[in-house]
């Protein structure tokens, strides 16, 4: 979240934060509850001082009655103010870098680099959905049995293609990246879903148990950041360096008739998280760092991709610089995207009450945290499908799955 302080200080440039986020947060409501509150504040403190110049004078106990019934009555009305001002401060998003393009929607995204061609096909590459039913290997029908649209099932070689590439990113990403493997709970707290920006923004796209006040996980990132929730660390332990791989559960408020084919939109899905917390002076780089990770995962599959550079209203709410990784999908015939990496500077550490000492003598500060996936599937289980189709119908398995897999093809 952003410093209330900041804020009063800096009012123009949040406002034209908002303005080039297309954000309707309530800047002006923020401004008249803040003003009100520090008037409150300082005629509590004059109250505060009469009281004890009363005792000290030994003045008449009516008037010493009246003034705590006045202190007391403007200690609940500032403790209200505080809570009304906390709920709306949690509803401002991050402000932009400057370096971020400015535009209207994810069409002012801008290409930055691409990799790989597109391969060409002597026959019409079909779409994943009926490769997947054709071979057996995604059943729609008993997915909605099970739990409704949206749900599918992964059969047979499906399921343990999907099983690989989980393994193969996490192996990529432990052995040749630095990061440290977590398996953390898919079931969270509320406290870890207001620390990392998700509550109480986006409560309505959250699967939730109320008898428990429990919430399952839209990201790993949910729970990778919590793990340093209100803790200082100490001197020379940054950055700190986490992947994690869980199920992810939004209910995602799809359109009518969108991406109603296959698997590319649903309301459970699997994601291999990148996680870091690093030093302030370093999060730009350490962005750069997280996006080549990431990248790595599709030059190994050998599947073209595409890296973009979100602008302003493009942004996640938490994030102050992002970009997209897309995967070429060509039964579907559109660019997937398979990533998103951000830099959310101090943004999440300030809800979540993370900081680092940096040294042993130091006042602590407030850590930076960057996120992003190394990478989402099924996108990636789409684009290796399709892809690496042939013209009889059968699906070769890319050379770095086929020790996971323990097949070639598909067929």
């Amino acid at each position: 979240m952003l410093d209330l302080r900041f804020i009063r200080e800096n009012v123009a440039l949040v406002r034209e934060a908002l303005a080039k986020r297309r954000d309707s947060a309530p800047l002006d409501e923020i401004l008249e509850l803040d003003a009100s509150r520090r008037r409150k504040v300082t005629e509590l403190e004059d109250l505060r001082r009469a009281r004890k110049d009363a005792a000290r004078k030994r003045t008449p106990a009516d008037e010493g009655r009246r003034l705590r019934n006045e202190i007391k009555d403007l200690e609940e009305a500032v403790r209200d103010l505080d809570a009304r001002l906390e709920e709306l401060l949690l509803q401002i998003p991050n402000i932009p870098q400057d370096t971020v393009p400015v535009g209207a929607s994810e069409e002012d995204n801008i290409v930055v680099r691409s990799w790989g061609e597109p391969r060409s096909f002597t026959f019409e590459p079909a779409p994943h959905w009926k490769l997947g039913e054709t071979l057996g290997i995604i059943d729609f029908d008993r997915g909605v049995k099970l739990s409704g649209s949206r749900f599918y099932v992964l059969k047979g070689l499906g399921a343990r293609l999907q099983r690989a590439l989980i393994a193969f990113m996490l192996d990529l990403h432990t052995r040749e990246h630095g990061f440290q493997e977590i398996y953390p709970p898919f079931v969270v707290k509320r406290e870890c879903l207001t620390g990392t920006g998700n509550l109480p923004k986006f409560a309505d796209n959250l699967y939730h148990d109320a008898e428990d006040d429990f919430w399952l996980v839209p990201t790993a990132e949910v729970p990778l950041t919590n793990l340093h929730r209100q803790e200082i660390i100490p001197p020379a332990v940054l950055p700190i360096y986490y992947v994690a791989y869980t199920a992810c559960f939004r209910r995602e408020k799809m359109s009518a008739g969108k991406d109603t084919r296959g698997i590319k939109r649903g309301h459970q899905f699997d994601k291999v998280e990148l996680y870091k917390f690093v030093e302030p002076d370093t999060s730009n780089q350490e962005l750069d760092k997280m996006v080549s990770a990431a990248e790595e995962v599709c030059r190994r599959l050998e599947i073209p991709y595409r890296v973009l550079e979100l602008c302003t209203a493009d942004l996640g709410f938490a994030s102050t610089k992002s970009y997209d990784i897309e995967m070429w999908a060509p039964g579907c015939n559109e660019w997937l995207e398979v990533s998103s990496c951000s830099n959310c500077a101090d943004f999440q550490a300030r809800r979540a009450g993370i900081r680092y000492r940096p040294a042993a003598d130091a006042k602590p500060q407030f850590v930076h945290t960057l996120n992003g996936s190394g990478l989402a599937l099924p996108r990636v289980l789409i684009s290796v499908m399709e892809n690496y189709q042939q013209a009889d119908g059968s699906i070769v398995v890319p050379e770095v799955l086929r020790p996971f897999v323990g097949a070639e093809v598909i067929r």
